[in-house]
């Protein structure tokens, strides 16, 4: 019988590669450390024991597969139904099937969107006791609002690869209360609001959202520019702009990468977006910054609509117009079949900006 190797939590488990929706991949350092602590953070707020049972459509090289909840699902000696890959109506099938009595599903935006566009949504009653949590990227209120109507609300959570998984994360018992905050800091994490010369800042003033603590990774692999940029005395650029209000709830505006400056006001393409899906005909929407010559930058709407369809230019820039400032406003709009798309769900901007970013 071979003998077990002996590890400690600062051993390497895993390299997990970012997402890359707003430059190149990075490989981060998880270590056995680090995926104990976030077992520990999601254990108390997603009632994990050794009666869950959780539902996995990520792909398990992704933080959100294999950690989210995988992982600490196993470490109680729970199940994990893991499908080949993402189907809309199997996994809507599943989410009410009592008999698979899923408890934890975790998936981006785009998923839950898929599955609210299928006939059989209208009808579907989910298991009780499921609580399905959204991530990944900034999620639409009319989305939310859609959910719960159909009687399970979407509990927001947010996080990285850096991670290994969560940073904050809603109670269940605050879901509806904190609709549109991405929740507290989990029990071991240390997060702030950091203006850009690194002092806190106020509660409701937008900042980058840093973060330290023993789930946090360690360093990039054979990346020592990515580790030099990325920390500041142990806390970690996460590259998102947040803020938090007076009861330590924090919101997820955009990615800082995202933003552009138009007419030198800064805009955060996903409330844009969010003004985007009140429209009905609208599938799906996307906000690009594209140069202009007198305003430096202007947004540019890329736009899948509803299958039959008649909505157009004109709704769109009506609908905007009366509901978001001038400088906000998209400027022109592409109308495309599909949104591109990692294996994750994401929208990849760079791709966006590179078919659709000419002036």
């Amino acid at each position: 019988m071979v003998a077990p190797e002996p590890l400690t939590h600062a051993d390497l488990a895993t390299i997990l590669y970012t997402s890359g929706t707003t430059g190149h991949p990075k490989g981060a350092v998880i270590t056995h450390g680090m995926r104990f602590w976030q077992t520990i953070n999601l254990t108390g707020p997603m009632r994990i024991t050794a009666d869950s049972t959780c539902l996995v459509t990520l792909p398990q090289f992704h933080v959100g597969g294999l950690d989210v909840y995988a992982n600490p699902v196993f470490h109680y000696g729970g199940k994990v139904i893991v499908m080949r890959g993402y189907d809309p109506a199997a996994t809507l099938r599943l989410l009410a099937d009592r008999r698979a009595d899923i408890s934890l599903f975790i998936g981006a935006p785009a998923h839950y969107l898929f599955m609210s566009q299928l006939p059989e949504f209208a009808t579907t009653t989910f298991n009780p006791r499921l609580i399905a949590t959204v991530a990944a990227a900034p999620v639409a209120p009319a989305q939310l609002r859609q959910w719960e109507a159909r009687g399970l609300p979407l509990l927001q959570g947010y996080g990285m690869t850096e991670t290994c998984g969560v940073i904050t994360i809603l109670d269940p018992e605050d879901i509806v209360r904190k609709a549109g905050s991405a929740g507290k800091a989990c029990l071991h994490v240390a997060v702030r609001i950091a203006r850009a010369d690194g002092s806190d800042a106020a509660v409701g003033e937008m900042g980058e959202l840093w973060t330290k603590g023993p789930s946090v990774t360690p360093g990039y692999w054979k990346n020592d520019q990515a580790n030099q940029t990325a920390f500041t005395d142990g806390w970690l650029h996460t590259g998102d702009a947040a803020t938090v209000d007076e009861e330590g709830f924090y919101y997820i505006v955009d990615r800082w990468k995202d933003m552009y400056i138009s007419g030198g006001e800064n805009v955060y393409p996903a409330e844009v977006e969010a003004v985007l899906a009140q429209i009905d005909g609208i599938a799906e929407a996307a906000i690009i910054g594209v140069p202009d010559e007198r305003w430096g930058e202007v947004g540019r709407a890329i736009i899948v609509l509803a299958s039959g369809n008649g909505l157009t230019e004109a709704d769109i820039m009506r609908h905007c117009g009366a509901n978001l400032a001038r400088y906000k406003q998209p400027r022109s709009i592409r109308f495309v079949d599909a949104l591109p798309r990692n294996a994750t769900g994401k929208v990849h901007k760079p791709t966006l900006r590179r078919l659709y970013g000419d002036a």
